[in-house]
């Protein structure tokens, strides 16, 4: 039966080889992807619409380009949230920040209770792009400097002690505490932004990337980066003692930060592409693989992507990196005796603090406190005997 109307076909027969035409060009274009890579890959990251959530689809997008390989992108909340899913099995990885791995193998605050306890997080690859994680004051308050910070209203959030935690790092920097300052609380981060912009705190931490940071900048009172020198080599003591993850940093990206207005202050990666111990090498090796074959299709992709580079990696962090990405650092050269070295003590450390878990897990307890108190105290008494510092020694 022919058609009443040839013409109609045959564009339909045009756009249906255009299409084929299409489909054929993408797939020669892809390559194949690196061995271990599985076809679908799920990460967990930070919720939708911040930072790390915006880098993760990038970096899918360029994976399912390069190798047609799909990427699903798990929102979380919380550090739990985001580390949850990799020990279950439901993601192979987590863009997860500070708490959800380094705060997640040491066994504190939210995961020092009965259903978590001390995780062998490993990492692949760590985010250091040019954003600073930092205090970030109101312009108006005349803090310019962590020892301004004296006397002013600091925010404190409820139920996020990692985020206070840094605070409290950074006050040490400046031998200050918490005594020093006048707590303002906060129901969570957002709150927290909103109190400073609002004139009802004077300090909280933040990214120097966040939206938060930019409304600070565009309200009324301003903002500012508190200094915190490079060349005080007692603050940094201090500060490392209780934030051992914080390196200093000229913050060049975020809210009021250009390369050619940069901040002298402190920062820590994120977001930290991290897994577990028992993630197959293979696998491990094809993500970390695919994440520098594939970075220059998302470097420039979303915010902060420049961070993933090869030359801004930094191997003697404070988690230890998975043996599948090791081997291809390897590869690459980068991979020294000295990382090595250092990596075997971050894992006999991680071994120090599950064999201490064990131990407590099996004792008898009154009630979930008095559990987090042995446990607290198991903890640092086992690390200091193995010649680790215990870091965080209660909460």
């Amino acid at each position: 039966m022919k058609t009443r109307f040839p013409l109609v076909r045959a564009a339909r027969l045009s756009l249906l080889a255009a299409g084929l035409g299409l489909t054929a060009a993408l797939a020669l274009a892809q390559t194949a992807p690196p061995p271990g890579l599985p076809g679908t890959l799920a990460w967990s990251a930070y919720d939708v619409g911040s930072g790390g959530y915006n880098q993760a689809v990038a970096i899918g997008n360029a994976l399912k380009q390069r190798y047609g390989v799909n990427l699903r992108v798990l929102p979380g909340k919380s550090d739990i949230s985001r580390t949850l899913p990799v020990r279950e099995g439901q993601v192979q990885f987590s863009a997860n920040g500070v708490g959800g791995s380094y705060l997640a193998q040491e066994g504190v605050y939210e995961f020092g209770v009965k259903n978590w306890g001390p995780q062998p997080i490993r990492g692949l690859m760590l985010n250091n792009s040019d954003q600073v994680l930092t205090v970030l004051a109101a312009k108006d308050s005349g803090i310019r400097t962590a020892a301004d910070m004296k006397g002013k209203r600091v925010a404190w959030v409820i139920g996020s002690p990692s985020l206070n935690q840094n605070i409290t790092a950074i006050l040490a920097f400046a031998n200050l505490t918490w005594d020093d300052v006048r707590k303002v609380e906060f129901g969570g981060f957002g709150a927290a932004m909103d109190g400073v912009i609002e004139g009802q705190a004077d300090v909280a931490f933040a990214s120097s990337i966040s939206g938060k940071a930019y409304q600070l900048e565009k309200s009324p009172r301003g903002l500012v980066y508190p200094v915190i020198s490079h060349k005080d080599k007692a603050g940094w003591e201090r500060m490392n003692r209780i934030a051992p993850f914080f390196f200093p940093f000229w913050g060049a990206e975020g809210a009021g930060l250009s390369k050619d207005n940069r901040v002298e202050s402190a920062t820590y990666p994120y977001p930290i592409l991290m897994s577990y111990a028992n993630l197959d090498a293979n696998t491990a090796y094809g993500m970390t693989r695919a994440m520098v074959e594939t970075f220059d299709m998302y470097k420039d992709a979303a915010p902060g992507n420049n961070g993933w580079a090869v030359d801004r990696q930094n191997f003697a962090w404070v988690i230890p990196f998975h043996d599948g990405a090791i081997r291809f650092w390897k590869e690459r050269g980068l991979w020294k005796p000295e990382h090595q070295a250092h990596n075997d003590r971050l894992i006999a450390r991680q071994k120090v603090l599950a064999d201490a878990w064990k131990a407590v897990q099996s004792g008898a307890h009154a009630d979930d406190k008095a559990f987090e108190q042995a446990w607290m105290k198991a903890r640092a008494e086992a690390l200091a005997k193995a010649g680790f510092d215990p870091v965080v020694s209660s909460w």
